[in-house]
Order: structure tokens, then sequence, then C-alpha cells
């Protein structure tokens, strides 16, 4: 039956992609509303059904029960993200309690329950594959966490408790994005620009153009404000931009994200209290490959011991640099990025805009589809018939050959309606239901420097580690080849999640792969030998300071979510405790307030995952340069028992399946530099 909503009709596209042309934003109500009654009859007809429970008609039903609204709710969640506008922030604040009521609804029903019970009791005796169990085990636990057990009162507390949640993580996100956009440094003076590069000076004179300013104008979001802390000589500016970024939600404003921290971390440890645990992280960690806090945190101290001598002295090299330099002054961290980045270019001749000229963007695009093509034989072709949410994304097909294995969506540039950072999400999961296969339509969002006049986007080699990064998730979800979609793509274990992509950006240092496409944009010339090996001489540099500040982000995250009782003081004392500063601490910044990561990012009691996948990919990276980095069996091997599989087995058996033995972490402490072998 046809509707007048677009988003409850089946689109008549190339793969049944979004026809984004169509749908407007008062569509999205009605279609969330239509789903979840559609998802809602569906339920009801398995928990009510009279046949005894079976994995097929309990199990399997289940993962067809919530289709459509699957499909409409990625479509809002991620243009929120990513093309977003004030009517829609309303409605994800207006729906998300409902969506949210929905799924408690679901997690609690007993009679469903039941069936999924006794399906499990009797898990043994059935021939069910690997992939089942896994899939029976995560329906079965996210049944138990999500509050079945619980009487008629707690579950009504426990339901209210999740809709406020969701709703507090929505404006969390939202009053960052704000206050990202909120502050500009308007530059009137030229010699206030004096260290800036040529093309960085470029770039803000087109942010000025742009808002019909005359000048310069800098802002926080990541091509503006790294180059400009990295770069310029006034310090009084470096301060008060830096002073911005890392007050965001943290200011005297309506932004202001301090209350919904307290309220979050409070809620969060209502909840694991409901279900029986000290504490969140106790709750969340269950489904993890580390299982507890105590693994966690030995892990977290271990690293933190094996670094931090080495950051110490990084920043006391950093330190004695600037004082060699002129720095009559305590360094602050404003400073930091300003000094580092000298020092960086006397020890290594590295210079990270002489790079640049080498790392057009559609060069590197082109060279990492190449990369993916020797190592699995994909082809990527742009479709100009898939459309697309705004004009300067791209769609392209994938195949193997012959079989078309998913759609990519590139959007590579920063826009005020688009949050920060860079980020893989999903249109639609793989999935293979009935012998039917459903290809992913997979997302790359980034926040890359802009074209400017007649120069192209030109990558600074961050950025290349960025596009390799999140390209990682992406094969993750194009190369899933499993039955279920609840277990398909990076639906992983959370601290297995970051592997793949972290995996890949060990390529970016190999001469073998930058000679395939870094060739100077003007000239042609291919990169210079000696710049790659300054690129790979100066992989150390700074290892200890950097690991000490991811380190720093994971044990605020779980101290957050260790706590047993009600959080009494402002977040950015609380950060204070919690972390290791080299620098001094300048009160009311902080990471905390602008921290989407855990507060709506999905990674609250899980940002160790980043360390923990370190580890992990270190060691499979030591196999490709063992075998060569275009090896084709070891590519192979790796789609074919870590890619190709999703969830579907537990990580430590993918891992060992493909390593032959378990993970160790000397890999991860000689690339650091923090032990010789």
């Amino acid at each position: 039956m046809s509707h007048d909503n677009i988003l409850l009709n089946e689109w008549n596209t190339p793969h049944q992609t979004p026809p984004f042309s169509m749908i407007r934003n008062e569509h999205f109500a009605s279609a969330v509303h239509a789903a979840i009654a559609e998802s809602e009859t569906a339920i009801q007809n398995i928990a009510k059904q009279e046949s005894a429970p079976s994995f097929e008609n309990t199990i399997d039903a289940l993962e067809r029960s919530t289709d459509r609204l699957d499909t409409v709710c990625n479509l809002l969640f991620n243009l929120n993200e990513c093309n977003t506008n004030p009517e829609m922030q309303d409605l994800v604040i207006e729906l998300t309690p409902t969506i949210t009521r929905f799924e408690n609804g679901v997690w609690m029903n007993e009679q469903l329950f039941a069936r999924v019970k006794a399906v499990y009791d009797r898990r043994d005796t059935l021939n069910l594959t690997i992939e089942q169990k896994q899939v029976l085990e995560k329906y079965y636990q996210h049944f138990i966490r999500g509050g079945v057990n619980l009487d008629v009162g707690t579950k009504a507390k426990f339901s209210a408790n999740n809709e406020e949640l969701a709703l507090l993580q929505e404006r969390f996100n939202q009053n960052v994005l704000a206050d990202t956009n909120a502050f500009t440094l308007h530059i009137t003076e030229h010699s206030d620009l004096a260290g800036l590069p040529d093309n960085v000076v470029a770039e803000a004179r087109a942010e000025a153009e742009a808002r019909h300013m005359d000048g310069w104008v800098v802002t926080l979001k990541a091509p503006s404000y790294r180059p400009f802390m990295q770069f310029a000589d006034n310090r009084d500016l470096r301060k008060r931009l830096w002073m911005a970024y890392n007050k965001r939600g943290n200011n005297n404003n309506t932004n202001n994200n301090n209350d919904i921290i307290r309220r979050i971390v409070q809620l969060r440890l209502e909840q694991a209290r409901m279900l029986g645990y000290d504490n969140y992280a106790s709750l969340s960690l269950g489904r993890t490959m580390a299982q507890n806090v105590e693994t966690v945190n030995i892990f977290l101290s271990g690293l933190l011991e094996a670094c931090a001598p080495t950051a110490k002295r990084d920043v006391d090299e950093v330190k004695k640099y600037a004082l060699g330099h002129g720095a009559n002054f305590e360094l602050q961290s404003w400073d930091f990025s300003y000094y580092s980045e000298k020092l960086k270019k006397e020890q290594y001749d590295f210079d990270s805009e002489l790079m640049r000229p080498y790392f057009q963007l559609e060069k590197v695009r082109q060279g990492i589809f190449n990369l993916y093509s020797k190592l699995y034989g994909l082809t990527f072709h742009k479709s100009s018939s898939i459309e697309v949410y705004q004009d300067d994304v791209h769609a392209y097909e994938v195949y193997d050959g012959d079989r078309f294995m998913g759609v990519l969506y590139l959007d590579m540039f920063p826009r005020d309606n688009k949050r920060g950072g860079a980020w893989m999400t999903e249109f639609r999961c793989q999935s293979c239901l009935d012998g039917h296969q459903v290809r992913p339509q997979i997302q790359i969002v980034c926040n890359f420097s802009k074209p400017v006049g007649d120069r192209p986007s030109l990558l600074s080699f961050d950025e290349l580690e960025t596009f390799m990064h999140e390209f990682g998730h992406a094969m993750h979800g194009l190369l899933s080849d499993v039955t279920y979609p609840s277990v398909s793509c990076t639906k992983v274990r959370h601290d297995f999640v970051e592997m793949p992509s972290q995996v890949m950006e060990n390529w970016c240092y190999e001469p073998e792969f930058l000679n395939t496409f870094a060739n100077h944009y003007q000239t042609g010339k291919l990169i210079p030998a000696e710049y790659i090996e300054r690129i790979r001489k100066s992989e150390k540099y700074l290892a200890g300071h950097l690991c000490l500040r991811q380190l720093n982000f994971g044990r605020l995250d779980m101290a957050y979510h260790t706590l047993e009782q009600e959080l009494d003081k402002k977040p950015d004392c609380f950060e204070q405790e919690h972390t290791v500063s080299l620098l001094p601490s300048i009160e009311g910044t902080g990471i905390s307030t602008s921290f989407t990561h855990i507060f709506c990012g999905g990674y609250a009691a899980g940002y160790y995952g980043y360390k923990w996948a370190e580890v992990l990919d270190a060691d499979i990276f030591s196999k490709f340069k063992a075998d060569g980095i275009f090896n084709r069996e070891t590519s192979e091997a790796f789609r074919k028992e870590i890619l190709s599989r999703g969830g579907s087995e537990h990580p430590s058996v993918l891992f060992r399946n493909f390593m032959g033995r378990d993970p160790n972490n000397k890999a991860l402490l000689r690339r650091c530099g923090f032990i010789d072998n």
C-alpha cells in the first residue's frame, strides 16, 4: 500500500538508497509513530503465538520486527549529526522519549522474554550455528539488562530513567554543537596572522567572506582550530582560541552541560543499582572483551606505567625547547602545539604544511580505493544516480568483481549544521535472513580542510590518518557477510570495534602505500623519499604524551562510571582529580563538558577501548609487515576471519583464528618506543 509519507513506502531507487530530495522534516514524526505501531504489532505476534518457542519463530522473528523503524531512525539520527537544522533538532528531542519508551516496552515484555528464555535454556540441545548462539546470547543479555526481571514499580522507574537519559544525551550533543558554532576569532590586523601558513590564512579569509565580514575568521572546527594552535605566533590569540575550545559546554549560557553531566552520571548509576550492580561500568562491561572493571583498570594502569616516563620526557623536551626559543614564561596548554610543532620540524625536519601538497583529497581517496583493490579486489564506482543529502557529498557503489558489496557515502567537509570530528555509520546494515542478501549503506563523515579558490582540499598527515581510520570502519561494514543484522558490520564487542580502523592507520607510514598516490597537486612529482623517511622517523614523536592523553580520557570515563554515589562537584574539578596533567590546569576548562564520546556517543565506560584495540591493531599489523603489506593471502585471511564476521563470534576467537595465538602488547610498546624489542 502506498503512503503519502515517503518514509513509509518502498523506495524505487538504486539499491533502495534513501531518496533524500523527497524526505522532509515533517515526514519523520508520523513515520516514527507508524513504524513503532508496526513493530509493536510484530512484537505482540511473537509474544502471543501459540507455537512452542523456537529459534526461528522467536529470535529470527525478533530480528525482522523493527526493520522499518530502524530505517527511519537511522535516517533521522544520522542526518541530525551531519546535516541538521533547528526543526530537526526539535524533532529529535520530541521523538527520542517515544522511541526509548518503545524500546523499554520490548526489553521489559515478560511474555516475550519467556519465549527467549525458553530457547536460551535449551541452547545446548539445539542445532545452532556459532552465529545463532551469539545472537541468542545478545538478546538474552539485552532483556536482562533492559530490566525484564524487575518488579513493576522498579520497571516504571527504570523506563523513566531511560527516557530522561536519552533526552539528556541528545541535549548534551546539541549544546556542544551550539557552543562550537557560537565562537569565532575575528582577526582584522594582518600582523596577527604571523606564523600561519598561506593556506591557513586563505581558509580564514574564505571563512570571513562567507560570513560577509572583513579580515579573517578562525573557528573552533578542526581544520581551522588545529593549524592556528600549531602555527600562530600571537600567544594571546592562541589562548583565546584554546579557552573557547576547552570551555565548550561550560560557559555561562544555555548550552552549559555541567548539570546534564551530573544527571547523566546519576541516572546511569541508578540503572546499574536497579539491576544489581555497584556502578555503571560493571553493568556496561559485561558485553566486552575486558568483561569487568578490574581488568580495565589493570590494563589502563599498566599502559600508564609504561608510557609515563616517556610522556614526561616528551613534555620536558618541549618545555626546554620553548625556553631556549624565547618562552620566558610557564608553558601552558595553548603553547604546547605551537612549540612541539617547531621542535618536530627541528628534530625531524618534519613540516606538516610541507607535506600537505602531496595529500590532495581526491588523490588520497583514490589511493585508498586502490589499496582496497589490492587487498580485497574491491572497486569503487562514483554514482550520479544515487541521491545525496548535500551537494558536496558523494556516493559510490562498491563491488567485489561482479558482486555488489554496498553503497559508500563520503561527506568530507565542515558545516555549521554538522558536529565536529570524524565517524562512520550506516543508513542500512548488512544481513541475509531467509537467504535474502541485504547489502549495507555506509557513511563516512569527516571535517577536512575545504578547497579554497583554485587550491583543492589538501590534507594534513593527521587528516590522512583520520581518513584511513574511518575507511577501516567502513570496510568492516562493507565486507560484512553474516546472516543476522544484530551482529553484522561493526556490531561487535565495544573494545574490539576500533581495531579494524586502527589497523588501517599503519599503512600511512609505509612508503609502498604512500608512493601509490602522494603526488604534488601542482607539479605531479611523487613525494620525495626523504619526506617519507621524516614521516616514519617522527612516528614516535610525542608518543608518550599522546598515549597519556588517550589514557587520561579512558581513566576519566572510568572515573565517572565507577562512581557509587552522586557526583558532588563540578565536572572540571572532578576531571582534574582523575587525570594526570603535565601542564598547568586551567580552572573552568577541560574535556568533560564536550566529551560527546562518553556522554552521548555510546562510549560510556568504553573509551578505554581505543587503547585496548590499539594493542590488537599493532599486533595484527606485525603480521602484515612480516608477510608484506599488500599480501593478498594475509589480507584475505583478515577479511575472512575478522572483517566479514562482524559480531558473529567472540572477538578473542576471531583474533586467534587470524593470528594463531592470543594477543600481546609488545608490538604496541615497540611501535610507541616504550621498549626496544
